[in-house]
């Protein structure tokens, strides 16, 4: 609770030396500028009791005391004019049959004249003043006033300045028949009123025309009111209430009295429609239904589970979202009364003692976060005394409690959204709060700490969701706070979040089971007044604008999905080839020795960034055709096209946002590839930090991972496994050097038959860095030649040749001698083609204890020719003798003597 108007009222009466009690005060009405009245009781020092009405102003916190009775009456609604000189009240007291009746009545406050309407009657009235622009030069001005009766008519009072102040002086006219539901938004001056109206005929329906000719279907309307115009009728949308009868039913006369907004209902129908400057209209209505049995059974029964349930029509997206709650007892369900505030681009759904929501309804996309959380703990709130209503001057995260005058603050605080997400077990809520603080907060450290919690937790699903949550939202967070503002239209087109539109999902909040899904409204602007047929055409108003918004969607401006650039880099990475501009693609690859330790890698490079920032590899790769630079080429380029042709598609009507110019284009769609890369390379230094925070990272690359403890090195390998999924399965690039240092991670992480797997499937690459390493890791035993073997066989042939020249292992000369004589008996071998310089690792004897030893006659003897020499031979007879590595033909033959496994 912030504060409690009741206590400030109290305070300034108390000031004004009025001696006596002030009681019994409340809320009757607010207007257009925000201005509130209330009524109270004064009791008199000697015992008299009247009523009082006043206007109060919040922000000032001053109270103007405009009428004050003879007696005390129950005053349950009022409202005044905008030059505060006539105020129009209605009285709730109980007649001769002891049944409440409601009276208008109207007071002329320069004169306290009191003018009787001459109407009562058992169902709700209420009054409200219209907004009306007088100029100076208008010699008798009109007031115009709103009469609502419940279930018969509104009508509508035209009050001129005259001596007398008699209803016979009133012009009235009938503006709405018959009615079973009405609200008046003070702020755009539009009524909505729910009625009943048979449906149109089509063809097909002639064979049911006698069985569905008494039906009758219930039909929301709004009227939009000038100041110096008639009014007009701008909404007609039919309501789904299959609960609703248009018979009136005598169980229902209970009239709860809201005045904040003004609405005229009975306790059949909860529905409230809230609006913004925007053009966002929400129809909200919440109810109570047990499938099966019929309600009526239930009012003795108050355990009786029932189900609570409430639907959001979201006019400006076309959508309608439903809520079920099931499993409330009936005592406790008749009890609650939900509110339902625009929350920022979200709406508020507050259901006392058992759950908030946050629905995603803002503009930016298409309806898809939605977030529900634990109902907030609120002091003083009791269920059968809260009466919750919307109260535009007390700040935009407040509400009013109508029962007690309470001030109570809804804000949906971080903490709460982060204790949310550690309690829930639904992955589409996880996913939503994480949208919610990158997008909408702009809090990203605490999305770092519910990462960090998700990758401790010891059976976390759902890790690379929320790893591509986080890339979408946090790379479109970025871009929207830097781009420039002529180039804003363009970023509705941006990815902002990869849940899909219109999916349910279910969720558990305390021993209660919430289910929440979404639906699609067909030919949502068929219910509107289009802008040419209003009475001012295009006069800008909430409704040119929802207009405007449904044709933007009608228009099917697509937003950019990395699908798209995923199946580009399907086909374009099989012919990706990573060393095509690098030195091992040369004929000659440098023949140095394998025999360092990752010990004599750099400890310092001056392209490193900070330290701070630094990740625990070093950020450069060893060939020039970088997969990284391919992936943002790619991404670049399908960004771009989609984006020009978006944006210079035709616009629907003169007020669509305007075509964006290819500098435009190209200005959002380079901060966004930038943003992708940034934002990458931030997460993927944020797991490593999380992962290692027990480590001081005084060594980088692949001694860092030697470093690591066996735990620490495994919880590194499952977060950045996640992270790499996630970023290929949305095309985002990832850091230079990571594919290598994930590899050696995972070397020495898995088993050498798991490592293979991974191989096997494209997870790890096998950059020429890392196989270096990994070679010289294995040692040269039977087992281990094979397994160098198996690993060489999964490389290019220039990468595999080039390691197989700085392999110092019988083997690999083998191998390199069999592919050089392949290669000349073949003709691939070219004419500046040198011998290579034999690498002897041991002393080989020729003599003939060792050639008998392993029955060979390779070399020449007394009686007969070598076979060496006969293919010598033929090798010369295909090409010269300065093509031939004779060298290492001979080499090769000798240590194929010599029993090296």
């Amino acid at each position: 609770m912030v504060d409690n108007l009741g206590a400030r009222l109290c305070q300034i009466v108390l000031n004004e030396n009025i001696q006596g009690e002030t009681k019994e005060w409340r809320l009757l009405g607010q207007e257009e500028d925000g201005s509130l009245l209330f009524t109270w009781v004064q009791e008199s020092s000697t015992g008299i009791s009247r009523s009082c009405i006043g206007l109060y102003n919040y922000p000032r916190n001053t109270l103007h005391r405009m009428f004050t009775f003879n007696k005390a009456l129950n005053v349950v609604q009022a409202s005044v004019n905008i030059n505060r000189t006539i105020l129009a009240y209605v009285l709730k007291q109980k007649n001769d049959k002891d049944i409440f009746t409601y009276k208008p009545f109207l007071v002329r406050l320069e004169d306290n004249s009191v003018c009787d309407l001459n109407i009562e009657r058992s169902k709700q009235i209420m009054l409200q003043f219209l907004l009306s622009k007088h100029s100076i030069l208008t010699e008798n001005p009109t007031e115009r006033l709103l009469l609502l009766i419940h279930e018969e008519c509104i009508l509508q009072y035209q009050i001129r300045k005259t001596s007398d102040f008699t209803i016979e002086s009133f012009v009235v006219e009938s503006i709405v028949r018959i009615f079973i539901w009405a609200q008046w938004d003070a702020k755009h001056q539009t009524l909505y009123y729910i009625h009943f109206r048979k449906p149109v005929k089509s063809i097909l329906d002639v064979e049911d025309a006698e069985s569905n000719g008494m039906k009758m279907y219930p039909m929301l309307s709004g009227l939009q009111f000038h100041d110096d115009l008639p009014h007009e009728s701008v909404l007609n949308i039919p309501l789904n209430l299959p609960h609703l009868s248009p018979v009136p039913s005598p169980s229902c006369g209970i009239y709860e009295d809201d005045t904040v907004p003004l609405r005229v209902h009975n306790c059949s129908l909860d529905l409230i429609v809230l609006t913004n400057s925007e053009g966002a209209v929400c129809i909200c209505h919440n109810y109570l239904y047990q499938p099966g049995e019929s309600i009526k059974s239930m009012e003795e029964i108050d355990q009786t589970a029932v189900h609570f349930a409430y639907t959001v029509t979201i006019l400006h997206h076309s959508c309608v979202i439903h809520c079920t709650i099931p499993g409330i007892p009936w005592n406790k369900a008749k009890l609650i009364r939900p509110i339902f505030k625009l929350y920022d681009d979200h709406m508020l759904v507050f259901i006392p003692e058992i759950c908030t929501h946050l629905l995603d309804v803002g503009f930016s996309h298409d309806p898809s976060c939605h977030i529900i959380t634990t109902a907030r703990e609120i002091p003083r709130l009791e269920l059968d005394k809260t009466c919750l209503a919307l109260v535009a001057t007390l700040g935009k995260h407040c509400v009013l409690n109508m029962s007690t005058l309470d001030i109570i603050d809804l804000h949906v605080s971080t903490t709460q959204l982060v204790e949310t997400f550690k309690e829930t077990t639904s992955l589409e809520n996880k996913l939503s709060i994480i949208h919610y603080l990158l997008v909408h907060k702009n809090e990203t450290e605490s999305v770092l700490e519910l990462l960090s919690y998700e990758i401790e937790q010891p059976f976390s699903a759902g890790l690379p969701q929320m790893f591509r949550e986080f890339l979408i939202g946090s790379s479109y967070a970025s871009v929207q706070r830097n781009l420039p503002s002529d180039a804003n239209q363009l970023i509705n087109l941006l990815p902002v979040t990869m849940q899909s539109p219109g999916s349910s999902f279910e969720t558990t909040v305390g021993d209660k089971t919430i289910t929440l899904s979404q639906d699609t409204l067909w030919n949502a602007s068929m219910m509107l007044l289009s802008p040419q047929q209003r009475v001012t055409p295009y006069r800008p108003d909430i409704w040119v604008k929802l207009w405007e918004q449904l044709m933007k969607s009608a228009k099917g401006k697509q937003k950019f999905k990395p699908s798209q650039v995923v199946e580009k880099l399907l086909v374009s990475l099989v012919c990706y080839q990573p060393e095509a501009l690098s030195r091992s693609s040369t004929p000659m690859s440098p023949a140095t020795s394998l025999t360092f330790s990752t010990s004599s890698l750099p400890k310092d490079l001056s392209t490193l960034k900070n330290s701070i920032d630094s990740l625990p590899f070093y950020e450069m790769e060893s060939c020039t055709a970088s997969k990284q630079e391919h992936i943002i080429s790619v991404n670049l380029r399908e960004l771009s096209m989609h984006l020009l042709k978006q944006s210079t598609e035709n616009r629907v009507t003169c007020f669509q946002w305007q075509t964006q110019t290819p500098m435009h284009v190209h200005a959002v769609a380079t901060r966004y590839i930038a943003a992708q890369l940034e934002q990458s390379r931030f997460l993927c230094q944020s797991l490593c930090k999380i992962c290692t925070r027990t480590i001081k990272w005084e060594e980088k690359g692949f001694v860092f991972i030697d470093l690591l403890p066996d735990d620490v090195r495994f919880l590194l390998f499952i977060s950045l496994e996640q992270y790499y999924l996630a970023a290929e399965s949305i095309a985002f690039p990832v850091p230079l050097g990571f594919t290598s240092f994930f590899t050696f991670l995972g070397y020495r992480t898995l088993t050498f038959n798991t490592f293979l797997q991974y191989v096997q499937r494209n997870v790890f690459e096998l950059q020429i860095d890392v196989m270096k390493i990994i070679m010289a890791d294995i040692l040269d035993t039977k087992k281990g030649v094979e397994r160098k073997l198996t690993l060489l066989s999964f490389l290019p042939r220039m990468r595999a040749k080039r390691l197989l020249n700085q392999w110092s292992h019988p083997v690999s000369l083998m191998i390199r001698a069999r592919e050089h004589s392949m290669n000349v008996l073949s003709g691939v071998e070219g004419t500046n083609t040198k011998p290579q310089i034999l690498q002897k690792t041991k002393n080989y004897q020729l003599g003939n204890e060792i050639m008998y030893k392993h029955g060979l006659a390779a070399f020449p003897t007394g009686d007969r020719l070598s076979p060496l020499d006969t293919f010598l031979d033929l090798l010369t007879a295909k090409a010269s003798l300065n093509e031939l590595d004779f060298g290492l033909l001979i080499e090769a033959t000798i240590t194929s003597t010599d029993d090296f496994l």
